[in-house]
């Protein structure tokens, strides 16, 4: 008799392989994915750099996205200048506790930003203000904005000058979506600016 726990498990695994076949058969998500590994490595080719934020796993997904960029995703090539915006807890607590938590990303990006840039905002509800924020500032400055969230409309579809909707309603499987085309993105940009030195 198969353990409960198992079935608890696959159960998992099968809506996560539903949300993966869903995200396929999208033919938004995937010309969303091409085009934000288009405008990342057209902007990274010109001397600008990618800024990255998001909240609690989405935080994660930042780090985990700029450190791909940083280190290498799949062959050993230049560094590429990625900064996720959620590390400095100095600057995160000077600002949240000087302006508010909602300024948290938003003062960073004044301060990093620059025109041509990219600014890629990750919130699987689409409505985190610190979000929200930032991305009206790198609008401001000039700066690409990128959303990774859920489909539908949301507060941040009218800030972003791309969104990626991952085709999913359940948190945990729009964030597995989000770094699954964070490292396809990944995966193209490296092959957009180093050629076959980027495969596998």
């Amino acid at each position: 008799m198969a353990d409960p726990r198992q079935n608890v498990l696959l159960d998992h695994f099968r809506r996560s392989r539903q949300a993966v076949e869903q995200a396929l058969a999208d033919t938004q998500f995937i010309a969303a994915m091409a085009d934000a590994g288009v405008r990342i490595a057209a902007s990274l080719k010109d001397g600008g750099k990618v800024l990255l934020a998001g909240n609690g796993g989405s935080a994660a997904d930042a780090q985990h996205i700029a450190a791909e960029f940083v280190g290498r995703f799949v062959k050993d090539r230049m560094p590429l200048p990625a900064i996720a915006l959620t590390t400095d807890t100095s600057a995160l607590t000077a600002i949240g506790n000087d302006y508010g938590f909602d300024a948290v990303f938003e003062r960073q990006v004044r301060a990093l930003g620059r025109k041509g840039d990219v600014f890629v905002g990750i919130s699987t509800s689409g409505r985190s203000p610190n979000i929200v924020a930032a991305l009206k500032a790198a609008r401001e400055l000039g700066a690409t904005t990128i959303g990774l969230t859920r489909n539908g409309a949301t507060p941040m579809h009218a800030l972003c000058d791309l969104v990626i909707g991952a085709p999913s309603e359940e948190t945990a499987l729009i964030q597995q979506l989000h770094i699954t085309a964070a490292h396809a993105i990944c995966y193209l940009v490296e092959h957009e600016l180093f050629g076959a030195q980027a495969s596998r």
